[in-house]
């Protein structure tokens, strides 16, 4: 993944990365700061990917290439951290300001998520589709709100003429419309997918996307949706695939491509699943690991798809 988004990030003048801002990342960006010390008081989900693209920012720095850090959403969920931890609680924030907004937003989608792994764990089928449907509504207006302050930002902060890249992930394509809607006039936009890149064979938009990412999608895009037999399909395909997805940061992933694989083998193997197959398989695969579920999954399929 590093060396496209290398190639790609190089071929642009400004760049926009997906994270808050850190007083820090100028030292880090022209070597006065080292990239382990950077990194060393961030919470990271894939520390060694984290370690390549700050190595990357740094080639794209010294090339004259300009880098903003802009994710106003998760700098207010920072900032209101940083005040509860200092003994302010949530009735403390100014209900007209974007940090309640933000504090609204997060609090619905953490606790509709932990709902969901409470469920999960004992809850039946029925309960947990339906966990998974209530989650992929906060998220989805979580998201709304995050892409919205992004955009803004950036459309603010953006000046004709350049070449920009904006970086975002796939569940966020919320942010390429409303910044297309507000500089369609003056700029080219138009969105990138990275996976469809590295994996041309995938020419499907909905095989890019987990069941979980296209229920949300959906309720980003259309709030009010009220089609509850398709919802409950992707809900359900959502659990067996949370089931059978590899998480585990993969270290020879730059070259193997090991997480896009595995992605797209995982969604492709949900999307041959019904309501019916889901129900049978979740109870089996319920508490197994990963590699067996995934494999309990891929043998059904042959045996009963093929």
């Amino acid at each position: 993944m590093i060396p496209i988004t290398e190639k790609i990030m190089g071929q642009h003048d400004i760049i926009y990365l997906e994270e808050p801002p850190d007083s820090h990342f100028t030292e880090m960006l022209n070597g006065t700061l080292g990239v382990d010390d950077y990194l060393l008081p961030m919470d990271l989900e894939y520390p060694e990917f984290s370690r390549a693209m700050c190595h990357l920012e740094r080639i794209l720095f010294k090339n004259g290439k300009q880098l903003f850090q802009a994710d106003p959403f998760v700098e207010a969920l920072l900032l209101i951290h940083d005040s509860f931890a200092e003994g302010k609680r949530p009735e403390d924030l100014d209900k007209g300001s974007m940090l309640y907004y933000v504090y609204l937003a997060e609090r619905d989608a953490t606790g509709a998520l932990l709902h969901f792994y409470k469920t999960s764990v004992a809850g039946t089928f029925e309960k947990t589709t339906a966990a998974v449907k209530n989650f992929a509504r906060a998220d989805a207006a979580r998201l709304r709100l995050r892409d919205s302050l992004r955009a803004q930002e950036i459309v603010r902060d953006i000046k004709n003429g350049g070449n920009i890249f904006i970086e975002a992930g796939m569940i966020h394509y919320s942010i390429y419309r409303r910044i297309w809607k507000e500089l369609k006039n003056t700029f080219i936009v138009r969105p990138l997918f990275l996976n469809r890149i590295l994996m041309p064979k995938n020419n499907s938009y909905q095989g890019l996307y987990s069941p979980g990412d296209l229920l949300t999608l959906a309720y980003v895009f259309h709030p009010g949706l009220n089609k509850d037999k398709w919802a409950s399909l992707l809900a359900a395909r959502s659990i067996v695939y949370s089931k059978i997805i590899q998480k585990e940061e993969n270290q020879q992933d730059a070259d193997s491509f090991f997480h896009l694989k595995n992605e797209s083998d995982c969604i492709g193997i949900c999307r041959m699943l019904n309501m019916g197959d889901c129900q049978y398989l979740y109870p089996i695969i319920r508490k197994r690991k990963t590699m067996d579920s995934f494999n309990i999954v891929r043998e059904y399929i042959e045996k009963n798809k093929i």
